[in-house]
């Protein structure tokens, strides 16, 4: 696509704000339709796919926050003046096309469409066929905006295909496609891998870990285990696995306390053999795949620990390499947990909650990667970027 001048794509952005505003009604009736048709047994897509007015305040704040960032396309990285004379210039450059994979939640529609027309890529949007009304209509409203400033409506494009359709589309896209990003569960990142031919950036499992070191401080130990736990299940930072160390003060009875205020928050709880010599009435973990999950329920396993680098190992083992927190007043014990612990977000004294585009300031995100290229973590405006070399010269031929 043509490169825009940042004062074009804000114009953009403020038509899609103003829209979104004023068409609250239409909006929330689309996803009355998406809700009514919805088989409520999976609680947790179910909350995903729930709009209201605080969410659509959340959408219009989310694309107020990326107009005000400074646009990343064109950014000098580095710029020298070479021996023979060239002149290199590393810059920032779009992608191209994005295509993102996703379920049930509408909001996606609004963030991920906000961080692409930014970064000057284009986008293809395949929703969950459970949000279908909801989509559309934002959709819909992407166009109004960028028709209102003279801007094709091929910026932003709505999929609507089957599991067979989608599958042949990324084996032989009829279009260019740069880059994808299936956000959602295993399945769907093992299926986008195996079919696509073009780069794939994953937004992994969450299943995400706590540590309870032998110096934790226990009430806030408990105060960010409940918040992590329960604040709500239905996110990808949401916490799966406590693992406690042996030799914490009175380890039997902080185990009872922690049973305690997560049965009142009606969380189930599966125990290791060595907690259940404690914990009598909680069930066994059936097996050590069971550690690889991510339940986005109100569930938990709790597992006992001799030491930090056993739940080290534990955690590079199991865990979807998304979160990751220590609870320590020992500092050497968090450095080395922190360093050591391989997950694109690690924490020391605090929820795993937090790992989220707009809490780590970074603003709206497309996703949280967990891979290792080109970006880890909260993928933001700055992170939609790839790069080119610029170079200048005067004849030069080389020798």
């Amino acid at each position: 696509m043509k490169l825009l001048e940042t004062t074009i794509k804000n114009n953009v952005l403020t038509s899609m704000t103003k829209i979104l505003d004023e068409n609250r009604e239409a909006l929330l009736k689309a996803n009355k339709r998406d809700l009514d048709a919805f088989n409520k047994e999976d609680q947790a897509m179910f909350d995903r796919l729930i709009l209201n007015d605080q969410k659509i305040d959340g959408m219009i704040k989310a694309i107020n926050e990326v107009k005000a960032q400074e646009d990343p396309v064109n950014q000098i990285i580095s710029d020298i003046t070479l021996e023979n004379g060239l002149k290199v210039t590393n810059k920032t450059a779009p992608f191209g096309t994005i295509m993102i994979i996703y379920e049930s939640r509408p909001d996606v529609t609004v963030e991920a469409a906000v961080l692409a027309f930014k970064s000057n890529n284009r986008i293809l949007l395949k929703g969950g066929k459970e949000a279908l009304y909801s989509n559309k209509i934002l959709v819909d409203f992407w166009h109004k905006a960028l028709t209102e400033n003279n801007l094709s409506e091929d910026y932003i494009k709505f999929l609507q295909m089957d599991r067979t359709e989608t599958q042949e589309f990324l084996r032989n896209p009829t279009e260019q496609l740069d880059l994808i990003v299936p956000r959602g569960g295993e399945r769907l990142i093992s299926f986008v891998k195996e079919h696509a031919t073009c780069a794939v950036l994953i937004s992994g499992r969450g299943n995400n870990f706590i540590y309870i070191d032998e110096s934790a401080e226990w009430s806030k130990t408990l105060a960010v285990i409940i918040n992590a736990k329960t604040a709500k299940i239905s996110a990808c930072n949401a916490l799966d696995k406590i693992l406690i160390n042996k030799k914490i003060e009175n380890y039997e009875s902080k185990l009872k306390d922690l049973q305690a205020v997560l049965k009142e928050k009606n969380v189930t709880i599966l125990v290791d053999k060595s907690i259940k010599k404690v914990l009598t009435d909680e069930a066994v973990i059936p097996e050590d795949s069971v550690w690889k999950e991510e339940f986005l329920a109100l569930k938990c396993c709790i597992g006992a620990v001799d030491n930090l680098d056993e739940a080290t190992e534990m955690i590079n083992k199991y865990s979807g390499g998304h979160s990751a927190a220590i609870m320590t007043t020992n500092d050497e014990n968090a450095d080395n947990f922190m360093q050591q612990v391989d997950c694109a977000a690690v924490y020391k004294n605090s929820s795993t909650r937090f790992t989220d585009g707009g809490q780590l300031g970074v603003g709206a995100e497309l996703a949280i990667s967990t891979d290792k290229l080109h970006h880890r973590g909260p993928l933001g405006l700055k992170k939609l970027v790839t790069n080119k070399y610029y170079i200048i010269g005067d004849g030069n031929v080389r020798v």
